[in-house]
């Protein structure tokens, strides 16, 4: 199994740097990605998850595979409050408020802008993906209380 980087890993708190040219090695580490969130049983995996250096995140929601290069959201509406889980926390789910429909730009494999609107599970899997590209991790969104709680061990799974 493909090893994703887990809470502690100081990749995981750095901004990703953005793509400039999309060539073949950019290619062959999108596919390992979404290998590594396939084999992990992931709805998204950033590029830093794996421990690269770069604004790239694969999502599969269930709306079919998306491909993130640089993306941005520009427009965000809703607010939903649902367990979530990370790969980088394995077994271990918050609830998190995060907008219900999003809107972004993003670069396809072929380096072409494009925007993605979604909504549901799909927008918070692209808000999470985005915040591992800042540096931003779940437990980030979790109350002093919560994460004094995560960090001496006593939160729940769920």
């Amino acid at each position: 199994m493909l090893e994703i980087k887990k809470y502690g890993e100081p990749i995981l708190r750095k901004k990703a740097k953005p793509v400039g040219k999309i060539d073949p090695e950019i290619l062959k580490l999108i596919d390992y990605m979404i290998q590594a969130m396939r084999q992990n049983q992931g709805v998204g995996v950033a590029a830093n998850q794996i421990g690269i250096d770069l604004r790239i995140a694969v999502v599969d929601a269930g709306n079919g595979l998306k491909i993130l290069i640089n993306p941005e959201i520009i427009k965000a509406r809703g607010k939903s409050v649902k367990d979530e889980g990370c790969l980088s926390f394995p077994g271990i789910y918050f609830k998190i408020a995060r907008p219900e429909i999003v809107e972004m730009k993003t670069l396809n494999k072929k380096g072409e802008e494009v925007i993605l609107k979604a909504q549901g599970l799909e927008a918070r899997a692209f808000c999470h993906e985005i915040d591992h590209l800042n540096g931003k991790l779940i437990i980030d969104h979790l109350s002093f209380w919560q994460k004094l709680k995560f960090k001496k061990g006593r939160l729940s799974n769920r």
